[in-house]
């Protein structure tokens, strides 16, 4: 009989690099190999998760050692009903989270965007970035703009956004990590999309000026 396990092919990380599988058998008995594996595969991640969402190395390190901690001791209980990548995800965003009530008890909840006071507002004064080359919207001033600009969204949706713009899951798998519909994963994604697409679009319209002129005067 063969040994169950879960697949990883498909999750972030793993295009391209084949097929790999984790023995759920494996784990879920403690094999502590098996388990060096899930680690080493899953660190970079589940780091750069929680440091996005918290802002700090050491919080973020705090994060994710209790998020492999907790996920050890609760694998002999994992039903397997979501993709383990998927799961430790979700122990990550829960382990970030609590770390940043514990930080700012008072501060705007995690789980769930703020409306403004007028109501939920799409962004204003989008500028279409098309005719910018792709080496100035690729640039390290460029991508040092986005992360800043990531940095300001609300945890809700910083959350979201990382895990499926930049971490690559599903929506169905974010859904899941984040304990949310899937409805509810588009709207936020949506919302965070937007955001960032207002905030980037002073820096844009500046470059787009600046080529404008460039253009002019050539």
């Amino acid at each position: 009989m063969m040994a169950e396990s879960v697949s990883t092919a498909g999750q972030p990380g793993e295009r391209g690099n084949g097929r790999a599988e984790f023995s759920l058998a494996a784990l879920r008995a403690g094999d502590r190999a098996e388990f060096a594996r899930l680690v080493d595969k899953y660190s970079g991640p589940i780091y750069r998760l929680a440091f996005r969402i918290l802002g700090d190395a050491q919080d973020a390190e705090d994060a994710l050692q209790e998020t492999f901690l907790k996920a050890f001791r609760a694998l002999p209980d994992f039903e397997g009903r979501s993709s383990v990548s998927t799961w430790l995800y979700r122990i990550a965003a829960n382990e970030a989270f609590m770390a940043l009530r514990r930080r700012k008890p008072d501060a705007v909840s995690v789980d769930e965007p703020q409306p403004t006071p007028d109501g939920e507002q799409e962004p204003i004064q989008i500028v279409d970035w098309c005719c910018l080359p792709e080496d100035e919207l690729l640039s390290s001033e460029a991508r040092d703009h986005l992360d800043k600009a990531i940095d300001r969204l609300s945890p809700a949706l910083k959350a979201v956004f990382l895990l499926r713009d930049i971490e690559g899951l599903s929506v169905r798998e974010t859904a899941e990590a984040l304990n949310l519909t899937e409805a509810a994963v588009k709207t936020r994604l949506l919302r965070a999309r937007l955001n960032l697409r207002e905030q980037l679009s002073t820096y844009y319209n500046e470059r787009l000026l600046a080529a404008a002129i460039y253009n002019r005067d050539a």
